[in-house]
């Protein structure tokens, strides 16, 4: 039996040995198949056997993992986890140290194929990939961070939310300070850590050294962790994020906007004008902002607020076609609103005299509209819209020369 246990581990390491010389010679296919020769036997070698077994085939998926094999990349960290695991336990740490650079070097590929990833539009494999990098480097913190920022860019809401959520547990800022400088040769201001920038500022390669602080990501985390609970219509805990995003960053406009909407979605059209209000309040020259609260002051039938909205709007952005054009609706629809009165009218003198007093106000609230577009023409004279709103407003008045003026300017 000892005879048979000693030929089996010359055997092993015959195997290993033949896989590390086609690793060697850049056989990495081929140094996979040497190796799966030893595994049936492996787990009843001693231990410094059973740790080579497990270095050596950390090796060959790592450099199959370089070679573009994305599969190889857990393959090649949990054997070199299963080598360092046995070492410990035997109290014997021959490959400690290769195993630590296999694994940084492992670390530096997943980051580089993410990168690769990206640039491919292949997000979700990225995130994969980062996840996995800060995995192996957890002070490398940054990395879970763009993890999720990949999988927000490919639409991969929960895969980012879960990202999102260890940051917060984390309690991740991501701030910092950025080293630079101008390289004389080129020109050009380039990054490095704080070290090597002083040292080449100090041989005079490198001129003019910039220290500049990075801001906070929390805002960031989460305002994109409410959008993400929005996308997936978890509206509750969507708007949980908001008043955590808000709290953390009370004039942030976009965040103001995103809550409005939500609450605009949910059909909480009174919280979504408030929302909208203090948005206005806050971005003062936001021409859309005071056009979106003309709009949802003319759904509620608000038409003098509607048009103080677009007015503004117009103050803002004098060209705003859409201001323009909903500024002119509200005069035909109040005078609209009229028409239905006036149908219901009979044929007495009192009616008859009712009758002309709506339709003088009808027909004066047209106008106000036809002014608006006219005045819009001069500055747009070939869009269509205005056009054809302008059209429409002279048929109703029975304005039949501006009406036949428009029809050819439109061509029709």
């Amino acid at each position: 039996m000892a005879i048979s246990f000693t030929m089996v581990g010359f055997a092993q390491k015959n195997e290993i040995k033949a896989a590390e010389k086609a690793l060697k010679e850049g056989d990495s296919a081929g140094a996979k198949s040497a190796l799966e020769a030893a595994e049936g036997s492996v787990s009843s070698a001693d231990v410094k056997i059973q740790a080579q077994y497990h270095f050596v085939r950390g090796k060959i998926y790592a450099d199959l993992a370089k070679k573009g094999d994305d599969s190889a990349f857990e393959e090649a960290i949990s054997s070199f986890n299963k080598a360092d695991e046995i070492e410990t336990q035997s109290g014997k740490a021959k490959y400690a140290k290769d195993i630590e650079q296999h694994m940084a070097s492992v670390t530096a590929d997943l980051v580089n194929s993410a990168v690769t990833d990206n640039g491919n539009k292949k997000f979700k494999e990225a995130g994969e990939k980062l996840y996995m990098s800060y995995k192996l480097s957890p002070k490398d913190t940054s990395y879970l961070y763009y993890a999720a920022s990949s999988a927000v860019n490919g639409g991969h809401w929960e895969q980012a939310l879960t990202y999102y959520d260890e940051l917060q547990v984390l309690g991740y800022d991501g701030s910092g300070v950025v080293y630079k400088a101008t390289n004389i040769e080129s020109g050009e201001v380039e990054e490095m850590d704080e070290m090597q920038r002083d040292l080449m500022v100090k041989s005079g390669t490198f001129k003019d050294p910039i220290d500049e602080n990075t801001p906070s990501k929390t805002a960031e985390i989460v305002k994109n962790t409410a959008l993400i609970y929005t996308q997936l219509g978890q509206d509750d805990k969507a708007l949980e994020a908001y008043k955590a995003a808000r709290a953390n960053d009370p004039k942030d406009v976009n965040l103001i906007l995103n809550e409005a909407n939500l609450y605009y979605k949910m059909g909480d059209k009174e919280k979504f004008k408030a929302l909208m209000a203090e948005a206005a309040t806050v971005a003062p020259d936001n021409p859309d902002l005071h056009y979106n609260i003309g709009v949802i002051n003319m759904e509620q039938n608000n038409l003098e607020e509607a048009r103080v909205s677009y007015r503004k709007a117009l103050e803002i952005n004098p060209g705003y076609t859409n201001a323009q054009l909903n500024l002119s609706t509200t005069y035909v629809n109040e005078g609209n609103g009229l028409i239905d009165e006036m149908n219901t009218l009979g044929n007495s003198r009192a009616d008859i005299a009712r009758y002309d007093e709506l339709k003088q106000q009808k027909d004066d609230l047209f106008r106000e509209g036809s002014i608006v577009l006219e005045d819009a023409l001069k500055t747009n004279p070939d869009n269509q819209g205005i056009l054809t709103q302008l059209k429409n407003i002279y048929g109703a008045m029975g304005d039949n020369e501006n009406f036949l003026r428009l029809k050819k300017l439109l061509g029709e």
